[in-house]
């Protein structure tokens, strides 16, 4: 069974938009279902996305949910 470590170490798509309407952006993992995150700056969204990614696969294991690996 893979560790929090493990799934931290994969390479999990990001995808970032800005945000036209709030400012900012947007931060998802497509490969993460419901794993997003925002910030004012760019450097903001991703630190929270990496934030973001943690939490949400420490719940999945902690939920035990499968969890999607990231695609080639």
């Amino acid at each position: 069974m893979k560790t929090i470590e493990d799934y931290l170490r994969l390479n999990y798509t990001m995808e970032v938009i800005k945000d036209p309407d709030e400012g900012g952006f947007v931060v998802s993992f497509p490969e993460l279902p419901g794993c997003l995150t925002c910030g004012q700056s760019l450097e903001s969204a991703l630190a929270n996305a990496l934030d973001a990614k943690k939490s949400w696969l420490e719940a999945a294991l902690e939920d035990g949910l499968v969890i999607q690996e990231p695609k080639l």
